[in-house]
């Protein structure tokens, strides 16, 4: 079973950044292809970033050239960099790992 912890969320004003980190225990996520995916109030959760187990990267439209995903396979850890923030990255922020486990969330605020 496969444990994910997010962190690395909070409150930045439009044009700031953050970096999200999600960290795993009880699997090796080198195998795997990992994903961040967020969800604002009152909408579908929606895919935001996506690295393959060989590093190949994707990205939704509204984040390219903002957003980047990494990985440390020897840390078991994935990472979101975000950048030139604006409100509408305003949600919870969850990583995935495989399309089947997923970690608690973290809240991203983009606010004045």
């Amino acid at each position: 079973q496969v444990q994910l912890v997010e962190s690395g969320g909070g409150l930045v004003q439009p044009g700031g950044s953050l970096r999200l980190s999600c960290a795993a225990s009880g699997g090796v996520l080198s195998l795997y292809d990992l994903y961040w995916y967020r969800q604002a109030p009152g909408q579908p959760r929606d895919l935001v970033a996506r690295i393959s187990w060989d590093g190949r990267t994707n990205y939704a439209d509204s984040v390219k050239g903002r957003f980047t995903i990494s990985r440390d396979n020897a840390k078991n850890t994935v990472w979101l960099q975000m950048n030139s923030l604006e409100p509408k990255d305003t949600a919870v922020y969850y990583c995935n790992v495989a399309g089947s486990w997923w970690g608690q969330g973290t809240q991203v605020t983009v606010s004045s």
